[in-house]
């Protein structure tokens, strides 16, 4: 059963300007693992939180670093919970989230899942 799903799109040089303008900001939303990424991958991965909220019902008080999109060895995108978005995602009775990140043409966009 489908728990929720969630859809952003984030432009690039943006999002870049953005980081680059408040470099403190870098360390509120990416993970160790994540932070010296590329900006196309960066904004791909902030969309795929921005996706996750959203199919978690967007509520207050989930933490950005509570969640990090990793790589699995096929090269299929998964979302690893933990803290806030893992406890909402467990108050929804979510079993899996399903993630589909793309960037291209100066566009970032995820897909995001939620099945229960």
């Amino acid at each position: 059963m489908i728990v929720g799903v969630g859809i952003d799109v984030v432009d690039v040089a943006r999002f870049e300007q953005t980081l680059e303008r408040t470099p403190m900001l870098r360390a509120r939303l990416f993970t160790a693992e994540e932070s010296d990424l590329p900006i196309n991958s960066l904004a791909a991965r902030f969309a795929a939180k921005e996706a996750l909220a959203k199919a978690l019902g967007a509520p207050s008080g989930l933490h950005w670093t509570d969640v990090t999109v990793v790589r699995r060895d096929g090269g299929q995108p998964e979302l690893v919970t933990a803290g806030t978005v893992r406890a909402r995602a467990a108050d929804l009775g979510v079993t899996h989230l399903h993630l589909s990140i793309s960037h291209d043409a100066g566009i970032a966009s995820a897909v995001v899942i939620a099945e229960g």
